[in-house]
């Protein structure tokens, strides 16, 4: 396996930015003789690829340091990116840095013409924990035309009822530099271009269905919500694929599922 610090000056950023990029290579596991016949490693034409998005607090770092995903990665022969985002909500900020661009025009577009990953949406998928569940959901359903597959865990994934409760968890958020008028004078972040419900009614407009998938623990502060977003997407006749157990807001919970995120990215 092959993991790069890649550096690169970033248009979107206005700025140098660092990423994390795995590509699985020919382990110890895997016949040198036949490399060219199978097709995990098929780099000419193309590797899937999983964009993996962090948590608030965290950034490019984060699923190494704390996860087991390249072993994960590894085994279904699958390329990820990580790029940080501070605690952005993958938007692009009103004091200027542009995540919501970074993460939908820019670093696709460098990715797929530096590694050997695929450009077909059917191979692209996108996945995050926390403010990067919200994120994964919120760039798949503005960009339905890039992600084949998006799938959040322990995501915020009903914001405007996330801004509503906010407490000491969220005070780490700048509501106005993410959301801008949205939250300036109030809550209107429902049916706003932020709220993932009016964006999954957006992306079936253009004709997408998206496929989705959702996870949380029972013990998670954000359960509620995550109940309320999966009602609300059930009765929309969403291609959702729900899980939960036992579990809290914590990388326990995240490395367990993130497994089942790549058996259902790739059944």
């Amino acid at each position: 396996m092959a993991l790069m610090e890649t550096h690169y000056y970033s248009f979107s950023m206005k700025s140098n930015i660092t990423l994390n990029v795995f590509i699985p290579t020919p382990g110890s596991d895997c016949s040198i003789t036949d490399i060219t016949n199978n097709e995990k490693f098929d780099y000419e034409n193309g590797l899937p690829v999983i964009y993996l998005l962090h948590g608030a607090y965290g950034d490019a770092f984060s699923w190494m340091r704390f996860s087991n995903i390249e072993r994960y990665a590894q085994k279904y022969g699958v390329a990820l990116v990580m790029a940080s985002a501070g605690n952005s909500f993958y938007q692009d900020l009103k004091g200027g840095r542009s995540y919501t661009k970074l993460f939908t025009e820019e670093l696709p577009l460098f990715i797929q013409n530096v590694f050997p990953v695929s450009k077909d949406r059917k191979k692209t998928f996108i996945a995050g924990f926390s403010m990067g569940g919200y994120g994964a959901w919120y760039l798949a359903l503005t960009r339905p035309d890039i992600f084949g597959k998006a799938a959040s865990m322990s995501g915020a994934l009903d914001i405007a009822a996330l801004f509503d409760s906010k407490d000491e968890k969220t005070d780490v958020f700048s509501w106005e530099d993410c959301f801008g008028d949205a939250v300036k004078d109030g809550n209107h972040l429902k049916g706003s271009k932020y709220d993932l419900f009016a964006l999954y009614d957006k992306a079936i407009s253009q004709g997408y269905r998206p496929a989705l998938y959702q996870s949380v623990g029972t013990s998670d502060f954000l359960y509620d919500i995550n109940q309320t977003a999966k009602k609300t997407l059930e009765s929309r006749g969403a291609d959702l694929t729900y899980e939960e157990g036992p579990g809290g807001h914590d990388w326990d919970f995240w490395d367990k599922y993130i497994q089942n995120v790549l058996e259902w990215f790739f059944k």
